[in-house]
């Protein structure tokens, strides 16, 4: 009966009518939103991102430079996802108890080395051997990076992560812009140019980490304030493990559709359109970009009116355009994949969140294991999706791939929890 009279008078009355707790309460989450902070986040998962986006971007040379078949594509692409995937976890947990605000410095370091070796590999076995360095760079990035957001964020977890989110969509949407402008007139050492901004990136890290002590302790200041004002309840074991495993089958048919994109959608409008290389290449970017816009809307969006509305919009509402998708002209490839990927962006912010809100001391963990999923999932589908490609076509792997959003339906038993 009280959380019920409680429950009516939260409806009936804003809460700063209430009383003068919460209304310093709000007003305290929104000033302890460190936007300078985030932005330079978001800069520095631009270039990270950026950098990691030249691999794909650079497949139709590469393919051409060494004669590969799709499933040596895809074999690229796992090892790059699978070497950024591996660490991801493991270094979150160590961060959980060790927090290593310069970490990402170091893994900024193996991203320039595998960049430079990448741009002078003589062989197929020495570019599988660069993009394995730059997947660890970024395993080593993404958990402390991560953690940073959540601390930076203040109240305002949606806009830090759509923030921190929108750089690293942006990243990976400019790599196929520069592959177009510089590496494909210029050629496979053009890549070692790009060590430099993997020198800025390091300069911007350096900084974020010398603020980490002082925003890690403003941020556990107001959590210690908030379970003073209102009962945080701790999840169940079993719904805990229920979201997460929702959540990752959720996270893996997302990114399968979106790594047809990635690693085959140039080649796609090559084959289909008779496209340039360039041309196909801006295509991938226009697309591309449509992620950082979407990532940024489903973060802010998410704040407003819950995560798990944002979840079942963005995994099932894509559905009706992908299976349009294989059978439609330039134009409307062009027009459907920007909504497609601006639909189905929106949710990485609210999937991450709403992990962390199920484990909520374990912030490296979650983003080492999501960005870790995100990185080793889309490897996986890399590698299918490319056997498929050199058996029965690129326009196939797009009809079969239109079905995938279907999985969205798993949402269902997504558990409803107070944050969400």
């Amino acid at each position: 009966m009280r959380l019920a009279a409680r429950y009516d008078q939260l409806c009936l009355f804003p809460p700063q009518t209430l009383n003068g707790k919460t209304a310093h309460m709000t007003t305290m989450a929104r000033s302890g939103t460190h936007l300078t902070v985030l932005a330079v986040l978001g800069l520095t998962h631009l270039l990270n991102d950026l950098m990691q986006s030249l691999i794909p971007a650079a497949y139709p040379i590469l393919k051409q430079a060494y004669a590969l078949d799709f499933i040596q594509i895809g074999m690229i692409t796992l090892t790059f996802q699978v070497a950024g995937a591996m660490l991801q976890p493991v270094i979150g947990m160590v961060t959980d108890r060790h927090p290593a605000p310069y970490s990402p410095v170091v893994g900024m370091m193996f991203t320039l080395s595998g960049l430079v070796c990448l741009a002078f590999a003589l062989s197929y076995a020495m570019i599988l051997v660069s993009v394995a360095l730059i997947g660890i760079g970024s395993s080593i990035f993404h958990p402390e990076a991560t953690r940073m957001a959540r601390y930076a964020a203040g109240g305002r977890q949606g806009l830090a992560q759509g923030i921190f989110q929108v750089g690293g969509q942006a990243g990976g949407a400019l790599g196929p812009v520069f592959a177009a402008l510089i590496i494909v007139p210029w050629g496979q050492p053009s890549l070692a140019w790009f060590a430099l901004i993997a020198l800025l990136a390091m300069m911007l890290l350096t900084w974020i980490g010398s603020k980490q002590r002082q925003i890690s302790a403003e941020f556990a200041a107001m959590r210690a304030r908030r379970k003073k004002d209102v009962d945080t309840p701790r999840h169940a074991p079993m719904t805990i493990g229920i979201g997460l495993v929702v959540l990752t089958l959720l996270m893996f048919t997302k990114n399968a559709y979106g790594e047809s994109f990635r690693s085959f959608y140039t080649f796609y409008l090559i084959e289909r359109f008779g496209l340039t290389i360039p041309a196909s290449q801006l295509m991938l970017f226009v697309f591309l970009m449509a992620s950082a816009v979407g990532v940024l809307i489903g973060g802010v969006v998410g704040d407003r009116i819950g995560r798990y509305r944002i979840i079942w919009f963005s995994v099932l509402g894509p559905l009706p355009l992908t299976l349009m998708l294989p059978y439609v002209d330039l134009f409307w490839t062009g027009m459907l994949t920007i909504m497609i990927n601006l639909i189905m962006a929106s949710a990485f912010a609210s999937i991450l969140i709403y992990a962390m809100d199920l484990l909520p001391d374990r912030i490296g963990l979650i983003g080492g294991l999501f960005y870790g999923l995100n990185f080793g999932l889309g490897g996986i589908a890399a590698a299918l999706l490319g056997v498929l490609a050199e058996s029965y076509g690129v326009e196939t792997v797009y009809r079969i791939c239109s079905f995938l959003p279907l999985a969205g339906l798993l949402a269902w038993f997504l558990p409803r929890i107070d944050n969400s």
